[in-house]
């Protein structure tokens, strides 16, 4: 069995503790969260350890980092450095994705640990379904349209403005690869909504897309953790033009990255010390059981 360790305790660490209790070959080793007073668990938690420190948890052969993007780097260091495997869900596309590859990748291979770093549905599965269209069409053009649907990531990034109390970011795809953020804030007592929806607009979470910011009185009244995406491709094989390619998905996104990243958990015991993308690990790592069975039932 490998020892599975969730590290936070919001939206996606709700999802991994199921995920992992779900996964034939994975034992929840515990949760390792800031407030561990027992009569403060929720039940789902009362027969879980709660812990404030993961050394405490004894043997963990690898730990899901479910905190915000913007902790993450932080947080795979401090456990990568105790030898754990980390698997999170970065979130940031480009050049912050490469930089964090490259720092967390050299202090995995000095600790002998593995960092998988991204492996939620985008940037991750929907990565490796780029991937694969571009492969069948090399030539072409691929639009990824999110949405409609709540964006955990920029939602997380709203609510970490000062005088914001909850926030919601929804995003609505506009076509052709583009979307609109439609932000909603439910301020603390005292906040001045100007300042605020000028910081939103500014952080490099919206900055890039037309958004929208308006005050309401509750999210919780507009809370839903649906989301979705519709990738497309049009493309060249050799020489033959306007081949098409279409992947759609609607989904609890909590849930998915979730599940996603307890596989890529499963894989990291299967590499060589290092960073590791979603793309640069077999799929069949993913899996348990025995490869053979495996290529026999999907390929």
């Amino acid at each position: 069995m490998i020892r599975i360790a969730v590290v936070g305790y919001g939206n996606i660490g709700k999802y991994a503790v199921q995920a992992v209790e779900a996964a034939p070959d994975l034992e929840l080793a515990g949760v390792v969260r800031r407030q561990v007073k027992e009569d403060e668990l929720p039940p789902e938690l009362q027969n879980v350890k709660v812990v404030e420190d993961i050394t405490k948890l004894g043997q963990v052969d690898a730990a899901l980092l479910c905190v915000p993007t913007r902790s993450v780097p932080a947080k795979a260091q401090e456990i990568v450095e105790l030898g754990i495997n980390t698997v999170d869900s970065f979130d940031l596309h480009g050049e912050s994705l490469v930089q964090y590859r490259r720092e967390i990748g050299a202090k995995a291979k000095e600790r002998g640990a593995v960092s998988v770093i991204s492996a939620g549905w985008d940037p991750g599965t929907d990565s490796v379904v780029r991937a694969l269209v571009e492969v069948m069409a090399p030539r072409g053009i691929t639009f990824t349209n999110f949405g409609p649907g709540m964006s955990m990531g920029h939602s997380v990034a709203a609510k970490a403005v000062p005088g914001v109390k909850d926030a919601l970011s929804m995003t609505i795809p506009a076509g052709s690869g583009r979307h609109r953020r439609q932000v909603y804030v439910e301020l603390e007592q005292g906040a001045e909504f100007e300042q605020i929806r000028e910081q939103i607009m500014l952080d490099p979470y919206f900055n890039k897309d037309e958004t929208f910011v308006y005050q309401v009185n509750s999210i919780k009244d507009l809370q839903d953790v649906g989301h979705g995406v519709l990738l497309e491709r049009v493309g060249t094989s050799g020489k033959t033009g306007n081949q098409q390619f279409k992947w759609e998905m609607r989904i609890n996104n909590p849930a998915l990255t979730a599940q996603v990243m307890t596989a890529a958990a499963r894989a990291s015991t299967k590499q060589e010390p290092g960073a590791y993308t979603l793309l640069e690990i077999p799929l069949l790592d993913y899996f348990s059981g025995d490869p053979e069975e495996l290529i026999k039932r999907l390929v």
